[in-house]
């Protein structure tokens, strides 16, 4: 199938050189429209070396078109019965564009609807999109603010450190805060979800909290408050931003109006010169005095930034992470490698994409290279929007013994507990073993046996105190010292004594197995997370 790569009317592209390479890898043929990488520092040249193809304006007669957002109406109109678009769709508030790709036959998948599940974070262009725009508020702000972030002591006088305050720890809350950390300012956050209280302060900042009760979110995202949230989290936010001189806004409800979070009374208590930083400026904002696209200077001095393209503002490395999402996502639904898109509705992924579905009859036309206006072309796409919900935690649930208590659940902390009296138990008989062998060795080398018990005792609580999560990493670690015991069993393998010999090679086997094997395993579990490279 033949993907097509348009030219945008931002400075985003929504496929790089690497990531053209990558799709032609799984099978497909790729052209790009003429242009379509200038502004992000990607010459066509590049994309002619990566092996596509540079064509004009037919490259909206493709097969699967990937953009950024909505095309316009008369690119809409270019496109063929059959085809497939990718693209940030914002399907739950566009009722009309679905009714107008099922009418057409297009099957419309939604990047911006990728459900925030694990298997699906390097599909998630929300996430990669909301990381970069995280990270150039702080520097748009800082560009505003006019002073330093960090906290001096001159010859000419102390330099406080800045006051950041955020409100919402997602994915743009997060990467806000952590630029504003690294820079030396105090940070502070808050958000509606409790369980993003750790997050925060894993990144040094200070997480203040709605005196309001809350509930854990379901699916990865901040639900609408409530009147008593909402009336506690308004006095919370008057006050902290008026204690702050940066203040940066991240909340928005998916397929919904952003909500207001600062009125103009909040802002004209803030003092002058502080610096407000929109995040959700592109779907109203959540000061009540943003305008979109633009900055704002209040009569009590107070700059209010509404850009609504700040991950636009960094075009090459947005471009290069939205084109990685799109590869990510076509390895998912191209199995065989063969250039051809299954839809397995049965995975949540490509269900809680999928918008509109072209007629089976149709797609297997515009794979033959028949005439897409042959009577089978005129079919409607179904409507597949919206999705059957996927529930999430992003707080891990704990196993706690009560009233509601499974069986199961009892019979596994059960479990847990014999495995830990098991390994007391072995560490006991190890010690009286150590104690004995120490008794009855040589003066010279009892220094030696209780360093050796030492250091399995210290071994055992090391990483037993250490969650399974990093165990992988750990292991990468021991590597070294699997290599000192390596290298000092290969002095020993050539003694005349036979048992040390045999020691010596039983050393050299185990070491080497835990040695490659570690490796082996540390390297699988960084392929997770190179973006599919």
């Amino acid at each position: 199938m033949l993907i097509g790569i348009p030219r945008e009317p931002e400075a985003l592209v929504s496929a790089t050189p690497d990531t053209v390479a990558k799709l032609i890898k799984l099978g497909y043929d790729v052209v790009v429209e003429s242009g379509a990488g200038e502004r992000s520092n990607y010459p066509d040249s590049q994309y002619d070396e990566a092996g596509a193809n540079i064509v004009g304006d037919d490259v909206w007669r493709a097969d699967i078109i990937t953009a950024l957002d909505t095309p316009t109406a008369e690119q809409r109109a270019a496109m063929k019965p059959g085809a497939a678009l990718l693209a940030r769709l914002a399907p739950g508030r566009n009722e009309d564009l679905i009714a107008e790709f099922a009418a057409k036959n297009i099957t419309s998948l939604a990047m911006d609807a990728v459900p925030r599940i694990s298997r699906a974070q390097s599909m998630d262009v929300l996430s990669s999109q909301a990381n970069i725009a995280g990270y150039r508020a702080v520097i748009e702000a800082a560009n505003t603010f006019g002073r330093l972030f960090t906290g001096q002591v001159t010859a000419a006088g102390k330099v406080p450190p800045a006051v950041v305050y955020v409100i919402g720890a997602g994915v743009a809350g997060l990467a806000a805060i952590g630029t504003a950390n690294s820079m030396g300012a105090i940070v502070k956050a808050t958000d509606l979800r409790p369980e993003t209280a750790e997050q925060v302060e894993s990144m040094g900042a200070e997480f203040v909290a709605i005196e309001a009760e809350t509930e854990k979110s379901e699916d990865g995202y901040a639900k609408e408050m409530t009147a008593d949230q909402a009336q506690a989290a308004a006095q919370l936010y008057a006050q902290q931003s008026a204690a702050a001189d940066i203040v940066i806004t991240t909340a928005n409800i998916p397929g919904r109006k952003s909500p207001v979070l600062l009125t103009a009374k909040d802002v004209a208590a803030m003092k002058p010169g502080s610096v407000i930083v929109d995040m959700a400026a592109a779907n109203g904002g959540n000061c009540e005095l943003t305008v979109p696209g633009q900055v704002t200077i209040t009569d009590n001095g107070v700059s209010i930034i509404g850009y609504t393209d700040l991950a636009g503002r960094l075009p090459a490395q947005a471009s290069q992470l939205y084109g990685q999402n799109v590869v990510n996502l076509l390895k998912l639904m191209t199995p065989e490698k063969n250039g051809q898109l299954v839809f397995d509705l049965n995975d949540e992924i490509v269900r809680g994409i999928t918008v509109t579905k072209a007629s089976t009859a149709i797609l297997a036309t515009a794979e033959r290279g028949e005439d897409a206006g042959s009577p089978v072309a005129h079919d409607t796409a179904d409507i597949l929007w919206p999705p059957p919900p996927v529930k999430v935690s992003a707080a891990p649930t704990t196993l706690r013994k009560d009233a509601t208590t499974s069986p199961e659940a009892e019979a596994a902390e059960a479990a847990s507990e014999e495995v830990k009296k098991k390994s007391k138990a072995w560490m006991f008989a190890a010690g009286l073993l150590g104690i004995l062998l120490i008794l009855v060795s040589p003066m010279q080398v009892a220094g030696e046996y209780m360093l050796l018990m030492l250091a399995i005792v210290v071994g055992f609580y090391v990483i037993t105190a250490v969650t399974h999560k990093l165990h992988t990493p750990l292991m990468s670690e021991t590597n070294a010292i699997s290599g000192i015991i390596l290298v000092g069993a290969i002095l020993q393998v050539g003694s005349s004594n036979v048992i040390v010999a045999g020691l010596s090679f039983l050393a050299i086997v185990v070491a080497s197995i835990n040695i490659f094997g570690g490796f082996f395993v540390t390297r699988r579990m960084l392929t997770m997370f190179d973006g599919g490279n």
